[in-house]
């Protein structure tokens, strides 16, 4: 077993999204153990040395190495990056049943470990494989979490940071729903620092809700376009992950647009879908259940219908 006091995440998966998520975390020094597992284990060991090399550059000692599901066990959190990539003129859905049936089978050797931590998943469809994890895990659903639609919020956060020329840190505005085609902004709770952003359309004549419609596109198609040049979408979704691991290792109640299973907020059952949710050691501590607009609520759900649709064939 491992010592106590002594933070264990395993990655499963050690592709473009995992390696990035890897490396974003040894620079960040957030915890001291990183096991590194995949399908191709020589990979996974290379990949585990070549970021070892980097480690006395890191501003704290991680430990890494390419383990078994064996590892699993004593880990607080396990990080699921694993299965099949979006091809150019793929949508998130059309991965469904190819690697709900790679999910099954990970699942399974990790809770054969004994695991009882965390689960975090970024795999895409995100919101249909969280719900897979949960189902197969048998674990509590406050402790299976998807990335959701915290990347495409950050994506929002940094245009709107652009438009409005501010720091996006101070941008606090939420894509909610699938991450994916039927992903919504939230725009009634959208603001700029304290301001709302409705209220600085009013006041500047140079903004307009034309302008914003067009960046929440861009946002919403934003994986399309990056896959176009360049194959994969990585970078932002790594680090996106690893926010979410801070939250949880450091017990931040932090507010993250996660997938998140609903019972009953939103109008909405039985579903694992993007939400603003407070995050901690025990996983999604409370989801919040914010006012929508009329047409924010019929979005929403059309992006519920949308997922227990495509679901509904693998489950």
């Amino acid at each position: 077993m491992k010592k106590q006091n002594i933070n264990r995440v395993v990655l499963i998966g050690t592709g473009a999204v995992g390696c990035s998520y890897a490396y974003s975390f040894i620079n960040q020094g957030i915890a001291e153990e990183l096991v590194l597992i995949d399908v191709n284990e020589k990979r996974a060991e290379g990949e585990a040395m070549d970021l070892n090399h980097g480690i006395p550059f890191a501003p704290a000692p991680v430990k890494v190495w390419s383990g078994k599901y064996e590892d699993c066990g004593p880990a607080d959190l396990v990080v699921i990056t694993a299965g099949l990539p979006q091809k150019p003129g793929e949508t998130r859905l059309d991965l469904v049943a190819k690697n709900t049936a790679i999910f099954k089978e990970i699942v399974k050797n990790v809770m054969a470990s004994g695991f009882n931590g965390i689960f975090l998943i970024a795999t895409n469809p995100v919101d249909i494989l969280t719900y897979v994890t949960w189902k197969e895990s048998g674990l509590p659903k406050e402790k299976v979490i998807g990335s959701g639609t915290t990347l495409d919020s950050a994506r929002f956060r940094y245009m709107l940071g652009e438009y409005f020329d501010v720091d996006s840190r101070n941008v606090h505005a939420a894509i909610i729903g699938e991450h994916g085609d039927t992903e919504l902004p939230v725009w009634s709770k959208a603001a700029i620092g304290s301001e709302n952003i409705a209220s600085l359309l009013e006041k500047n004549e140079k903004y307009n809700q034309q302008d914003l419609d067009k960046l929440f596109e861009n946002v919403r198609d934003a994986a399309y376009h990056i896959i176009e040049r360049k194959g994969a979408t990585y970078y932002g979704i790594g680090m996106s992950l690893v926010r979410i691991t801070k939250a949880i290792l450091n017990n931040e109640n932090s507010i993250l647009t996660v997938s998140a299973y609903l019972d009953g907020q939103y109008g909405q059952n039985d579903v694992y879908i993007g939400v603003p949710a407070i995050i901690n050691r025990d996983g999604i501590r409370e989801i919040m259940d914010i006012d929508l607009t009329k047409e924010e609520q019929e979005k929403f759900n059309h992006s519920v219908k949308v997922l227990k649709e495509t679901m509904a064939p693998v489950l």
